[in-house]
């Protein structure tokens, strides 16, 4: 089965991050988004709030501009971080006053975050869930113990 380019691409950066430690929910260069806009922070400018769905100006006009980043338009951008801040067991948005995990860094938190965020771009997609195997994400001496299937 042939994916989207950048269903792909933001698939291989996602399971390499998560892999590696470098996904963390509160880093805007190291979040979902973050990952899949190789390591900028960019994005963030898009809202007000990490967390959001509400463009402000620079994001209603890149939106209107049809204008993406690595294939997402900013609409699509911040539903992906919605996504994986909620499914990682945050309250929206990030406030220091809201609901977070007890542990930010747990394996089991970010796995959930991941697997929600891979199902959505899916979904964006139009594509059946390429991981809906776990398998693909168990460790072997803190190493991924399968190669992905489309050369991930």
């Amino acid at each position: 089965m042939d994916l989207p380019y950048r269903l792909e691409s933001a698939i291989k950066k996602l399971y390499t991050a998560y892999h590696n430690n470098e996904l963390i929910p509160e880093c805007c260069k190291q979040c979902a988004v973050g990952n899949i806009l190789d390591k900028s922070d960019s994005w963030k400018h898009l809202s007000d709030d990490h967390g959001s769905l509400k463009l402000n100006y620079i994001g209603k006009v890149h939106q209107n501009l049809g204008r993406t980043f690595n294939g997402y338009s900013p609409l699509e951008l911040l539903q992906i971080e919605t996504v994986f801040l909620s499914a990682c067991g945050y309250q929206l948005p990030l406030h220091y006053r809201n609901d977070k995990p007890k542990n930010t860094n747990n394996k089991e938190v970010l796995f959930d975050g991941l697997m929600a965020v891979i199902k959505y771009l899916c979904d964006l997609d139009g594509v059946s869930n390429v991981l809906n195997n776990t398998t693909y994400l168990e460790l072997e001496n803190n190493n991924p113990k399968y190669k992905l299937e489309h050369g991930f």
